[in-house]
């Protein structure tokens, strides 16, 4: 999977960042299609995959918009998501007013909480969501079907690959 390093992805100022976390394979195969469809409309754009654990304030500084995908678990955010913001949210506070950003969930049911956590988070910060939250539903509704990895379906990839685009496309183009 492509992957900058936190130093690399740190750098490249004004590109599209997605912070992303997987436990099962579904926001993971939702986050390389968004990142493919940035490179693939706006190859000119840096776009940088940083792992949720790995994401530090410095990405989010240099970031000209923002990508947050990750799995609704137990109707919130995942934990290590969570976690990210809870490191990140005060180091960045009153630094990013006004950036652009949206949200990919992967669901078993329905993706709303996750969205509505990730929104609250993103109004204390002043960002400006670019683009409808989209939300994969895997269907996922017994155990054995939570824990199983997660195969991206072709139409969700081409969504994510979309959205990736779009933000990528808005960067190159000036929108934001």
């Amino acid at each position: 999977m492509p992957d900058d390093s936190t130093e690399s992805a740190a750098a490249g100022e004004g590109g599209l960042l997605i912070v992303w976390h997987s436990r099962t394979g579904g926001s993971e195969a939702m986050a390389q299609a968004a990142y493919r469809g940035a490179r693939e409309h706006a190859p000119d754009i840096a776009c940088h995959l940083v792992p949720a654990d790995r994401a530090m304030p410095g990405h989010l500084l240099q970031a000209g918009a923002m990508l947050f995908v990750c799995p609704e678990n137990l109707a919130a955010m995942s934990g290590a998501m969570k976690e990210f913001f809870d490191r990140c949210y005060y180091p960045v506070l009153g630094r990013i007013e006004g950036k652009p950003y949206a949200t990919a969930i992967a669901a078993g049911s329905d993706g709303e909480n996750a969205t509505r956590q990730i929104d609250r988070i993103a109004t204390g910060w002043r960002l400006k969501r670019v683009a409808d939250p989209l939300i994969c539903n895997f269907a996922a509704q017994t155990p054995e079907r939570i824990l199983a990895d997660k195969e991206l379906a072709p139409a969700d990839r081409d969504r994510c690959a979309e959205l990736g685009g779009a933000l990528a496309a808005g960067l190159a183009m000036g929108v934001y």
